[in-house]
C-alpha cells in the first residue's frame, strides 16, 4: 500500500514538473521569441524638462522653441516639479509652465502633462524644502492639493491630451517615500473627477515590470525603453538583453487582459552614466548614446509594435548641437 502511494506521488510530481516546464517554455516563447516588421506609422514625441535644460547650461526657452519650430515636434511630454511649482506652502508659480503650454497651443502641439510628487529627472521625487518634514498624511494632502491646482489651471487648454499622474509611482527608483498603491488610486480618482474628459497615463518600468498594477489604475499604460545603462550595483555599463518583441508582447497582454493601450513615454536618446549627465565626460557619454546607437534605438523601437514614443534626451541633443555635434539633432528632424 505504501509502495503504491509512493508511485502515485512520484507520478503527480512528474506531472506537475511537466506542466511547469510547458508553462515556462510557453512564457519564454511568448515574450522572447519572434520578431515584428518595422512599424512606419509611429507617432514620435519628446520629453522636455525646462529644469534639465537649464542644468545643462542652456537657455531653456530657446531650446524649447527650437524643438517646436526647428525639429517640428508635435507631441511633447512636459515635466513639472513640485518644488518649482510650489516653492512655498500654498504659493504657486506657474509662469514657466504657462509659457510652455501657451507656445504649444499656438502651434497645435499635443501635450502630455506630468504632475505629482514623483516626476521625471533625478532625484525623481522633487519635494519642496517646506514639505520635507511633513508626516505621510500631511504630505499626501499637499500632493492632492497640487494635483487639483494643476488640473483646474490647465484643463481648459486645447493642447493637453492626457494627464500623467506621478512617474513610475510603483517602481522603487529615486529618492522617494515608499510606494503606495492606495494613494496612487486616490490621486487618479481626483484627477478623473476634476477632468473626466481626458485619459490618465500611469507609467512603469519597461524592463522590470509586467505593467499589471498600473494597468488596473490608469486609462493608458506608459512604459520606458532603455538599451544600455550604467548599473551602480554592478559598477558596469550593460545593455538590456531583451528583444524588441518583449515590449510589444507585454502590450498585447495588457490589451487582452485590461483593454488598455500602451505607449512609450521614455525612449532612451541620451547617455546614462555613473554620474549625472551634467558632470559626465564626453568619452563616457559616447558609451551609452551616440549617432549609431541612436539609429539602433529607432530601429528597435519600430520593431516593438508600439505606436507612440517620446524621446528622452532632446535637451542633450540641443546641447550637443551647440557644441558642434548636430548629427542626432539632424537625424531626428526627419522623424518629426
Amino acid at each position: 500500500m505504501m509502495h503504491h502511494r509512493g508511485n502515485t506521488m512520484k507520478k503527480i510530481i512528474k506531472y506537475i514538473a511537466v506542466i511547469l516546464l510547458i508553462v515556462v517554455v510557453a512564457a519564454f516563447s511568448f515574450f522572447f521569441v519572434g520578431s515584428n516588421e518595422p512599424r512606419e506609422d509611429i507617432r514620435w514625441g519628446a520629453n522636455f524638462s525646462y529644469k534639465h535644460a537649464e542644468n545643462l547650461g542652456l537657455d531653456w526657452r530657446e531650446t524649447y522653441i527650437a524643438l517646436l519650430d526647428d525639429l517640428k515636434v508635435r507631441r511633447i511630454k512636459l515635466i513639472t516639479q513640485w518644488n518649482l511649482l510650489e516653492p512655498n506652502d500654498g504659493q504657486f508659480d506657474f509662469s514657466d509652465i504657462d509659457w510652455q503650454i501657451n507656445e504649444a497651443e499656438q502651434r497645435g502641439v499635443k501635450v502630455l502633462l506630468v504632475a505629482g510628487m514623483k516626476t521625471p529627472r533625478y532625484p525623481e521625487c522633487h519635494i519642496p524644502d517646506w514639505a520635507a518634514g511633513l508626516n505621510k498624511e500631511s504630505r499626501e494632502n499637499r500632493v492632492l492639493g497640487l494635483l487639483e491646482t494643476v488640473v483646474l489651471r490647465y484643463k481648459a487648454s486645447s493642447a493637453i491630451w492626457a494627464w500623467q499622474v506621478e512617474n513610475e509611482p510603483l517602481f522603487p527608483f529615486g529618492k522617494c517615500p515608499p510606494k503606495d498603491k492606495n494613494f496612487l488610486k486616490e490621486e487618479v480618482n481626483l484627477v478623473k473627477k476634476l477632468d473626466p474628459t481626458r485619459p490618465v497615463v500611469i507609467t512603469d518600468s519597461g524592463e522590470w515590470s509586467l505593467w499589471f498594477d498600473v494597468a488596473k489604475i490608469g486609462d493608458v499604460v506608459g512604459t520606458t525603453l532603455y538599451r544600455k545603462v550604467w548599473f551602480d550595483s554592478l559598477n558596469i555599463y550593460t545593455p538590456y538583453p531583451l528583444p524588441s518583441v518583449f515590449y510589444g508582447r507585454k502590450a498585447i497582454l495588457i490589451k487582452k487582459l485590461f483593454n488598455k493601450e500602451v505607449i512609450n513615454v521614455e525612449l532612451q536618446a541620451e547617455p546614462w552614466g555613473p554620474m549625472l549627465l551634467y558632470d559626465l565626460p564626453l568619452e563616457e557619454q559616447e558609451k551609452t548614446m551616440n549617432p549609431e546607437r541612436f539609429r539602433n534605438v529607432i530601429e528597435f523601437a519600430k520593431k516593438t509594435g508600439l505606436r507612440e514614443f517620446y524621446f528622452w534626451g532632446v535637451e542633450w541633443w540641443y546641447w550637443s548641437k551647440l557644441q558642434g555635434n548636430d548629427v542626432i539633432w539632424e537625424e531626428a528632424r526627419s522623424l518629426f
